[in-house]
């Protein structure tokens, strides 16, 4: 009898649906500590957590039979995904269960904003009647910026809409055709900046959108401008809105998350007369938190039970089966994905997945799930195997699969054609090598093999003599130290490539460095961990 223990509080709902599922022994032992957890873990099948429970390498090692890891909410920062998926663990989430508490969190901080309620609120408190002092701002006719136009993004949109307010979008992943069904405008981020009064953010947290609202945003929008942040800390900064605050270009703001959770008692945004500040808040009600509690436990009992898998995060719902056949291509698909998502500056208009060789006899469609999941995850942390294609489609990217018998230099390969709103293309190729390690192969014309791991640096030069040699030393004064290299050419053009796997991530100055070296086009950074 399969054995799920879970460990922090879940709603009395979801503890019930999995102690009534036939076949099921639940421990429901909220609150155990990390030494409690190693040995408890040991003989269980399933485990359900929030995120106080942390799922480390060593409590996933500990776990013998562990086979699902559930997480009652969006994030799994608390789980090591990829220590689950080489255990073996499938590790699932409720992407959807605090959509609408956590959008009407951000339009109830739109609200105190407008009007200062909590001000007026602790100054009638203190005994004072201050009416003239909290004279506030009417909502009605005043333009709305939505920054990311994913789920919460939409309905933080059409409530606002419900107020009578202009909204304008920034998504470089939305196409212009979906922003028009949805009815709303949709902008590039300057231009959001510059028309907003109201500015409302609704991304992930990722390299890009970290700072996302910096002292350049702030610069470039209206003098009093109210900013929202109820999505990640860090796509604020934090610095930078504290200066706008004291120099009175930014008006007020309302935060909801913080860098570091919790902030410090005397953090100056925290003490700041004119921002709002909330406990991380925007998924806590009762309703978000019986959603995701019951939601979490059918998906662990139905995967124990029966083997269905919704909303994983590390594998597709494909049968043992077939998955032992398309593993390796899993990750070859989800590095080319990754790798083109990262190279696109624009929106995406198409996605073009080609299978060639061995592959090609196989049922791909997972594989090209895995690519778009690849795609889409810098820019959305809800996307995973289930649902990349959906958000996709919801965005307007097209998903083209095909198969080919042409001749290949590989027995086996897929090749990734990336179509962006601004009539560029990316060709990226991928390749299985012995042992089914995963290698870029080709990137437009230059043909090479490169391991897709960890930062990479992609640079492309004339084919002078000295650069390799400068890219080196500009690499070691920096104090980065370079994994491995692979070269390229394009005699014809002369015109070379460099893919660089390097230690750790070079700083934007570096990669600045590296731009301003003699024969160099481009130097980019991607992530491919």
């Amino acid at each position: 009898m399969p054995k799920v223990l879970v460990t922090d509080a879940l709603a009395p709902q979801g503890v019930e649906i999995l102690e009534q599922a036939n076949g099921l022994e639940v421990v429901n032992a909220p609150g155990l500590s990390p030494a409690e957890l190693l040995e408890a873990i040991v003989d269980v099948d399933g485990l359900v957590i929030r995120s106080g429970t942390k799922v480390t390498a060593d409590v996933l090692a500990a776990a013998k039979q562990l086979k699902v890891v559930g997480r009652a909410g969006i994030g799994v920062d608390n789980v090591d995904v990829p220590a689950a998926t080489e255990k073996g663990v499938v590790v699932v989430n409720t992407p959807e269960g605090n959509n609408v508490t956590t959008a009407e969190h951000a339009i109830a901080l739109i609200v105190a904003l407008a009007r200062h309620i909590p001000q007026a609120t602790a100054s009638m408190k203190a005994g004072l009647w201050e009416k003239k002092k909290f004279q506030g701002t009417e909502l009605f006719n005043r333009t709305l910026g939505v920054v990311g136009l994913g789920n919460i993004g939409r309905i933080v949109a059409d409530r606002a809409r419900g107020l009578g307010m202009r909204v304008i979008a920034s998504d470089p992943y939305t196409s212009a055709e979906v922003a028009a069904k949805l009815d709303f405008e949709l902008v590039p981020f300057d231009e959001l900046v510059e028309r907003a009064d109201i500015i409302t953010v609704h991304v992930p947290r990722t390299r890009e959108t970290t700072g996302l609202l910096g002292r350049d945003a702030f610069a470039r929008a209206k003098r009093g401008v109210l900013i929202v942040n109820a999505a990640r800390g860090g796509i604020v900064d934090e610095a930078a809105l504290l200066e706008a605050l004291e120099s009175g270009q930014v008006g007020a703001a309302a935060l909801d998350v913080f860098v570091d959770e919790p902030p410090a008692a005397d953090h100056p945004l925290v003490m700041h007369e004119r921002v709002i500040c909330t406990p991380h808040l925007g998924a806590s009600t009762e309703q978000a938190q019986l959603n995701v509690s019951v939601a979490v436990a059918e998906q662990v009992r139905d995967f124990l039970l029966d083997g269905t898998v919704r909303n994983a995060v590390n594998v597709p719902s494909i049968s043992p089966e077939l998955l032992e056949q398309v593993g390796p291509y899993l990750v070859l698909g989800e590095k080319l994905g990754l790798f083109q998502g990262q190279l696109c500056a624009g929106g995406i208009d198409e996605i073009e997945v080609e299978y060639a060789g061995e592959v090609a006899e196989l049922r791909v469609a997972a594989i090209t799930i895995a690519v778009v999941k690849g795609l889409l995850s810098r820019v959305s942390d809800t996307v995973n195997m289930v649902n990349a294609t959906h958000i996709a489609q919801q965005r307007g990217i097209r998903v083209v699969e095909t198969k080919t018998a042409r001749p290949q230099d590989f027995a086996s390969g897929i090749t990734t054609r990336l179509r962006c709103s601004g009539g560029s293309q990316k060709l990226i190729a991928g390749a299985l090598f012995h042992g089914g390690q995963p290698r870029i192969v080709r990137i437009d014309d230059f043909m090479l093999e490169a391991i897709p791991e960890g930062p990479t640096i992609l640079l492309h030069n004339h084919d002078e003599p000295g650069v390799v040699g400068s890219v080196g030393q500009c690499l070691g004064d920096a104090g980065l130290n370079i994994s491995r290299m692979q070269l390229a050419l394009v005699r014809e053009r002369n015109e070379a490539a460099m893919i660089v796997n390097v230690d750790a991530a070079p700083s934007e100055a570096v990669l600045e460095q590296l731009r301003a070296l003699p024969h160099m086009i481009t130097a980019q950074l991607v992530e491919l961990s």
